[in-house]
């Protein structure tokens, strides 16, 4: 009698992929990165393919994702949470992925430090921290400096996707992503996972709270001098965040 298929689901949503046998198991997570210097990506990988990179992936459920239904893509996925990795890289490995690593560092550390220019065909990142507390402004991920940097490590025509639940962030970038990006905003849900591409998408849905999506390609009639301008003289992100999500924060923790 075959074994049934060992199918994960987190809030009632199938996370892609199936459980393996222990022995197919893998081991996804790049436990130390270089002190400085780009990752040698061939190296960690085993081959050259189109890469996909998540900023702040979280508990590693889109890039999971994407990994099962791209493998002729490689993933990664960093984050600064090491419990949210703990679960990201429990479930790779279980599912067997190769084409899939997750790293303990944050987002612009990643692509100003060990990603080379041109690398990334794609480049994610849901629901950056809005940090409701004006003093802390300063730490929002998403602001020129750091768009300059996206563009940067983009393929020519590369695409960056952004998605958050709170509007003054989205008006936010609204006014400041269509510098370096040809960005449209997707009016409805992404048509790969209706129910939610992360855990606080799905928690979102489930509590019919607002949710602010959109991508863009690289533009290509920027050279990195102007780009490099548009990161110094954009407005920074100090937007008012308005009051907090307190409980889908805390399911989201939990």
């Amino acid at each position: 009698m075959k074994n049934r298929r060992q199918i994960e689901r987190e809030f009632g949503v199938p996370i892609a992929g199936e459980i393996l046998e222990p022995a197919l198991w893998t081991q996804t997570a790049l436990k130390q990165l270089p002190p400085a210097g780009p990752l040698d990506l061939t190296a960690i990988f085993g081959r050259r393919a189109p890469l996909v990179v998540d900023l702040g992936c979280g508990n590693g459920r889109f890039l999971i994702g994407s990994a099962v239904w791209r493998p002729d893509h490689d993933h990664l996925g960093v984050d600064i949470l090491p419990l949210v990795l703990r679960y990201a890289t429990r479930r790779a490995n279980q599912r067997g992925l190769t084409n899939l690593r997750f790293a303990a560092v944050d987002g612009e550390t990643l692509l100003q430090t060990y990603l080379p220019p041109r690398t990334a065909r794609e480049i994610h990142c849901y629901h950056p921290q809005p940090h409701h507390n004006l003093a802390d402004a300063g730490k929002r991920l998403i602001r020129p400096s750091f768009l300059a940097s996206v563009h940067r490590t983009l393929e020519v025509g590369g695409l960056l996707f952004l998605q958050t639940d709170n509007r003054p962030y989205w008006d936010y970038m609204r006014t400041v992503v269509p510098a370096f990006f040809e960005f449209e905003e997707l009016p409805g849900k992404w048509p790969d996972a209706p129910k939610g591409r992360t855990r606080r998408e799905i928690l979102d849905l489930r509590r019919g709270v607002p949710v602010y999506r959109g991508w863009g390609k690289a533009r290509g009639d920027l050279t990195d001098v102007e780009v490099m301008g548009l990161g110094e003289s954009l407005p920074l992100p100090l937007f008012d965040a308005g009051p907090r999500l307190h409980e889908l924060d805390e399911l989201e923790r939990a």
